[in-house]
């Protein structure tokens, strides 16, 4: 009995420092070989307590499956999501929860979204004919294909470097047309430009904003908006609040996909890229966008 009760001490001396929930789940586990006096005893654990925090076990979790809900929503979207995102997924499954719910289950299963960092930059000055800003942070558009922005971001891979160029729609924050490049030249804007010229027909009343960047003060791309009847607008020199919306974007792909992994070459970076802007423009839901993705938004539009 003596070296019975000795090994029932070295068990759970343990115990001694875990919460009274930890306490009473162990004490279960071992009741069927020890008293429960001689557990209670050894843990310092009052009977009370005991029978409160075993009752409590016994409940079945109500929220168990939208624990399940969110771990598979969070861990499909790869992290990116939030509590927001994830509380819009949830309630279009047809299930109404409270996103303040969803923010502390989050909590509980550890799972945060990620955050972002900064841009780069492509102004070097005035090299040729600047254009006024016509857009004034008005980001506002009812229609697609009204308002357009463009900018160019950059990546650094192991000493090389790569260069997205986009195009977005202020409407519903789609990527028209973009085009990756290892070097910033003026080719890839005006690849990425004539790809965008494809979804729109000429003269539609577009206006396309960018910063003042180089490449965007050339006269052959200004020749292009002319030739396809679209309105240049330009950011205020070094206000990147003016070109808010694709700063953004590029704030969410590199917090969501490149700065989660690790590099090595840019072949995979540009596979990546590419993915990404496809899940970007058809899965993942915003906000504001009555929890669609842009894709989504488009053609709900067209559709009402």
């Amino acid at each position: 009995m003596f070296k019975s009760r000795t090994r029932l001490a070295k068990k759970v001396t343990s115990l001694n420092s875990r919460r009274a929930k930890q306490k009473a789940k162990a004490i279960t586990e071992l009741r069927h070989k020890y008293d429960l006096d001689i557990l209670l005893h050894h843990t310092n654990m009052a009977r009370s307590s005991y029978y409160y925090h075993n009752k409590r076990s016994l409940v079945i979790d109500k929220y168990e499956v939208i624990k399940r809900l969110i771990n598979q929503i969070y861990h499909h979207h790869k992290g990116r999501y939030g509590y927001r995102r994830i509380t819009l997924e949830i309630n279009k499954k047809g299930i109404l929860v409270n996103h303040k719910t969803i923010l502390k289950l989050m909590r509980e299963l550890g799972l945060k979204s990620l955050i972002r960092i900064k841009r780069y930059k492509s102004y070097k000055g005035q090299v040729g004919q600047t254009a006024p800003n016509i857009l004034q942070c008005n980001f506002k558009v009812v229609k697609p294909n009204k308002k357009w922005a463009t900018d160019i971001t950059e990546f650094k891979v192991f000493g090389k470097k790569l260069y997205l160029s986009p195009i977005i729609d202020l409407f519903n924050g789609e990527i028209i047309s973009y085009e990756l490049s290892e070097r910033p030249n003026f080719k890839q804007v005006v690849t990425m430009l004539k790809k965008s010229f494809k979804k729109i027909p000429n003269q539609t009343n577009l206006i396309l904003h960018s910063d003042q960047g180089w490449q965007y003060q050339m006269k052959q791309y200004q020749r292009l908006l002319k030739e396809k009847g679209i309105t240049q607008s330009m950011s205020r020199k070094g206000n990147c609040l003016d070109n808010a919306v694709i700063e953004n974007f590029f704030g969410i792909l590199k917090s969501e996909l490149f700065y989660l992994n690790k590099y090595r070459s840019i072949t995979q970076l540009k596979k990546d890229i590419k993915e990404y802007i496809k899940y970007y423009n058809n899965e993942r839901i915003k906000p504001n966008l009555k929890g669609m993705s842009p894709i989504e938004y488009r053609v709900h539009y067209y559709q009402n």
